[in-house]
């Protein structure tokens, strides 16, 4: 199924996010607070991760989407890059099974070709696995950056279109990486930063965005609830007047 867009229908305030998206920040630095090495901070994060899927889970949320490495990560200390491989793919391994008892849909998107043949292997096996799950989809973005997807999902279009096409957001909207799911509802980014950072530029377009000055590892159900009660509090109007949503909701 193939979601346009998620700013045709006004929701309810007080409702629910169907889709949430999440910039998992401050890994390094909760570690270097406590005197450990960055690495420490990323296996905690992972154990946060856990945490929120079941909280999501609980809470009725369709659609989780992970930032997990972005494009520019590769910039980091070679070391650092290379123990955060080894721990995907062991989190690959070790959470996989679990999520498909639970009936939990994972998807990986990004650039995948630069990693190597192992965890692409992982990967697939993965996607695979939990495809046909009904549940929560986990939506995990490695080697993404938003302006790749764009231009991938422009030039993939343009395979498809013929000379005088004038392209158009509803035609481009279907090759994006997650065309698959609404665009997201709720948008949070931990460790204190208050810029999103390349992730899901096209998607994010009309989201509610939530900050907070939590690192990753110690942010869990209690820290998602937070975010949900700002985001329900809040009118979405996608360009239309208060008035106007009132009449719709009627």
């Amino acid at each position: 199924m193939v979601h346009i867009s998620s700013t045709k229908e006004v929701p309810l305030v007080g409702a629910i996010p169907k889709h949430i998206a999440i910039i998992m920040d401050g890994n390094g630095r909760w570690a270097t607070k406590r005197f450990l090495p960055r690495v420490a901070g990323h296996v905690k994060g992972v154990e946060a991760v856990r945490d929120v899927v079941k909280a999501c889970v609980r809470r009725d949320v369709k659609f989780l989407t992970l930032f997990a490495f972005s494009s520019e990560n590769w910039r980091r200390p070679a070391e650092e890059v290379s123990l955060l491989m080894r721990l995907f793919v062991t989190a690959l391994d070790k959470e996989v099974k679990r999520m498909h008892v639970n009936g939990i849909r994972l998807k990986v998107v990004g650039d995948l070709s630069r990693f190597d043949a192992k965890l692409q292997q992982t990967i697939q096996d993965a996607e695979a696995l939990t495809a046909g799950n009904p549940g929560l989809t986990v939506t995990i973005c490695a080697n993404y950056g938003g302006r790749w997807d764009i231009v991938q999902a422009f030039n993939r279009l343009r395979q498809d279109l013929k000379a005088d096409d004038v392209v158009t957001e509803d035609q481009l909207a279907p090759y994006l990486s997650m065309a698959y799911a609404p665009e997201p509802d709720l948008f949070i980014r931990t460790g204190g930063e208050t810029r999103i950072s390349n992730f899901l530029l096209w998607q994010l377009a009309y989201s509610e965005l939530y900050f907070t000055d939590t690192f990753w590892p110690d942010f869990g159900a209690d820290a998602l609830d937070e975010s949900i009660k700002s985001y329900q509090a809040r009118e979405r109007r996608f360009g239309r007047t208060s008035a106007q949503v009132s009449d719709q909701l009627k």
